[in-house]
């Protein structure tokens, strides 16, 4: 044999012609035309050089070329089925990876999960709640829910979601003690909590200092979840997202939010991910009803 052998497929054609003893059989085996198994065991036989079958008015009768590879034909068989297996296990154990901010894992974000867990029992979830921003081209998530200033990698696929919107907000015990400011430019009698974490952005911080004194941020916290625990608690006003900020009625709003500050609200799932249909199904389910949450 001259070439490297390629015709894994035609190896099932030949065991289904071996065990059913005709082409007529082995085609209602398989569920393909009788002429179409022919011609598959006579590519096989050009290929490989040799005649594997003696044709008769009785049927394909193997030759002792056939009985001699039949063992190995049943190897590959066998390997080619436990591969099949293997990779349906991966596939149906592999949980979706899916990155956000906490925040966004809200009871109401969390029922699309479950509505979608109650048509896809087979399908799991992984959630990895982070700031920070995982590198999905390199598999460290599957999708991610990310609110950003800068356009997303070309190669993901990117479904916008919202547009997020920013604003200072106080605590009503913060207002009762010290009043809101109505505008930027009354910002000079207020004490502020910030946010800033080496790798992540800053834009939070680089606005307070853009339009306060550096001594009136009191606080600043590397954990999102920690500032907003601060404004709540009256210690400072801060910047927060408008949309996860109005359930909360300790909160109040100082003034219109910050448009120089708005930012996409994407959904993005790595390429090789999307191409699972597990991660396209609930693409296709979870993206809409989550927009929903935010208009």
């Amino acid at each position: 044999m001259k070439n490297e052998f390629r015709s894994w497929t035609e190896v099932g054609v030949f065991l289904a012609v071996v065990r059913s003893g005709s082409t007529l059989a082995a085609s209602r085996q398989l569920g393909m035309a009788q002429p179409t198994v022919a011609r598959r065991i006579e590519a096989l036989e050009h290929e490989l050089g040799v005649t594997l079958f003696e044709r008769d008015t009785r049927g394909f009768r193997p030759t002792e070329t056939a009985r001699a590879i039949l063992q190995n034909a049943e190897e590959i068989e066998a390997a080619a089925t436990c591969l099949a297996q293997t990779v349906e296990t991966l596939r149906s154990t592999r949980p979706i990876r899916i990155t956000a901010y906490s925040g966004n894992f809200s009871p109401r974000v969390a029922t699309i999960f479950s509505e979608f867990s109650l048509l896809r029992p087979d399908v799991s979830f992984e959630f990895l709640p982070s700031v920070e921003v995982l590198d999905l081209s390199a598999g460290e998530a599957d999708v991610a829910l990310r609110v950003t200033r800068s356009p997303p990698h070309p190669d993901l696929i990117c479904r916008k979601i919202s547009t997020a919107r920013y604003a200072l907000f106080g605590s009503r015990s913060y207002a009762e003690k010290h009043g809101l400011p109505s505008s930027v430019e009354d910002l000079f009698n207020h004490t502020f909590v910030s946010f800033l974490r080496e790798g992540v952005a800053s834009a939070y911080h680089d606005w307070l200092i853009r339009y306060a004194k550096a001594d009136q941020i009191r606080q600043t916290y590397s954990e999102i979840d920690l500032m907003h625990a601060a404004i709540r608690s009256g210690h400072g006003l801060g910047i927060m997202n408008v949309k996860l900020a109005e359930s909360d009625d300790t909160l109040i709003q100082c003034f219109a939010p910050l448009e120089e500050m708005n930012s996409e609200h994407l959904m993005l799932i790595a390429p090789e991910a999307y191409r699972r249909p597990e991660v396209k199904a609930f693409a296709k389910f979870f993206a809409p009803r989550y927009a929903a949450i935010f208009r």
